[in-house]
């Protein structure tokens, strides 16, 4: 294993994505545009990277995912959840893994990553590790009685987070806990006074060279992010510079390589937090398709195959990012195309290519101008035609 593959393909190099989702189905333009191959192992049929799955298979089997690194060159991920064992196994036996088992731990684990990051001395909320409510509820009385209680493993969009007053409120998960045999523990967290959300991506090579795009901002409803800023208003100068540093100390830290998204807390002391790692492209860095010189889904091809980086400055003034969760109540959404598209020919639209389901991301809009207002109201004008 481990040995190029390029003469079995059309392409320079092969790129192995494990995950179907939104995310490999968004790498797939930029491959065909770099000629690179691309082939995706998806969880089922009929996933949004249908289009590149050359496999259809269960990541946390160790057979399939050997079996799957024998036809690639690089291995990536639409997602983090592929399990440490079969990543070290991959890296024992000479697959370049990018980003690599090490790395993607912090992505994994919050625990972990929340002691990583005080480790390299950057700013997080105030933490700690329980094991049981006794424990909860002393952190409660420090803080004001009120906490952030998260699950180590398995959350993302507002899933395995809570809001708690009262030390029994996270009962379950500690008996669910208890009842896996493997221990474990929880995250608690201070609840942040926070003003806006912010999100720094950047894009590390296995050589260490490092790309930064524009701080965004992000807007979250229901847990999950619904609209995104670029650059973020009002973070010329001290934010900018703050939060690109905070991103290249943690993607040089862990060793990432890849691109990494960290989503950062601006609190109303104006401090900077660092709350959730992502170690792929990510959700705040869709605008970049269509308001970057180089999108990320292009710079993570470039990054996990060690080629040059590319530009990450903007192509406009503004860039504005507005997901499109559900779908319409009824039919797809290209039944809502010939009046979208008309009503808003500057707008670009990506399809996920998945069934309406309610709150499921199931594509987004871009608009970009020279006008904030302008370009906040074009993409959300665009994406409501496709929602009811």
């Amino acid at each position: 294993m481990g040995q190029t593959h390029s003469s079995e393909s059309a392409g320079f190099m092969i790129v192995g994505v494990i995950g179907g989702g939104q995310l490999a189905r968004m790498m797939i333009p930029a491959a065909v545009n770099l000629g690179i191959e691309i082939r995706v192992l998806a969880e089922s049929d009929g996933m949004a990277a249908g289009l590149a799955a050359s496999d259809v298979g269960d990541y946390r089997d160790r057979d399939t995912v050997l079996a799957f690194a024998e036809t690639v060159d690089v291995i990536t991920f639409d997602h983090e959840h592929v399990p440490q064992e079969i990543l070290r196994e991959l890296v024992e036996r000479g697959v370049r893994v990018h980003p690599g088992p090490d790395a993607l731990l912090y992505a994994q684990d919050k625990l972990l990553m929340r002691a990583k990051l005080s480790e390299l001395g950057l700013p997080v909320p105030d933490w700690a590790r329980i094991e049981n409510a006794a424990e909860l509820g002393d952190f409660l009385d420090a803080h004001g009685g009120r906490a952030v209680v998260k699950t180590a493993r398995g959350g993302y969009d507002g899933r395995g987070v809570r809001v708690v007053s009262a030390a029994h409120e996270a009962d379950d998960w500690f008996i669910a806990l208890a009842e896996d045999g493997r221990g474990g523990a929880l995250l608690v967290e201070e609840v942040v006074d926070f003003r806006r959300e912010l999100a720094q991506l950047v894009a590390r090579r296995p050589s260490g060279d490092v790309a930064v795009w524009p701080v965004v901002e992000t807007v979250q409803r229901n847990g999950v992010c619904s609209e995104v800023i670029a650059p973020a208003p009002q973070s010329t100068g001290r934010v900018a510079d703050v939060a690109a540093e905070i991103a290249v100390t943690i993607a040089n830290g862990i060793g990432a390589t890849g691109v990494l998204a960290v989503e950062l807390f601006q609190t109303t002391d104006e401090r900077l937090l660092v709350n959730e790692l992502a170690m792929r492209p990510h959700n705040s860095g869709h605008w970049s398709m269509d308001g970057s010189t180089t999108s990320q889904f292009e710079q993570h091809l470039r990054a996990v195959l060690d080629l040059p980086l590319g530009g990450t400055e903007s192509r406009g003034a503004w860039s504005v990012m507005v997901n499109i969760l559900g779908g319409p109540a009824e039919g797809s959404l290209a039944d809502r195309y010939q009046a979208a598209l008309a009503e808003h020919p500057t707008v670009k639209l990506h399809n996920y290519g998945k069934d309406p389901q309610p709150g499921r991301k199931v594509g987004h809009v871009t608009a970009t101008g020279a006008e904030l207002d302008v370009v906040v109201y074009e993409a959300r004008a665009t994406a409501a035609f496709f929602q009811d």
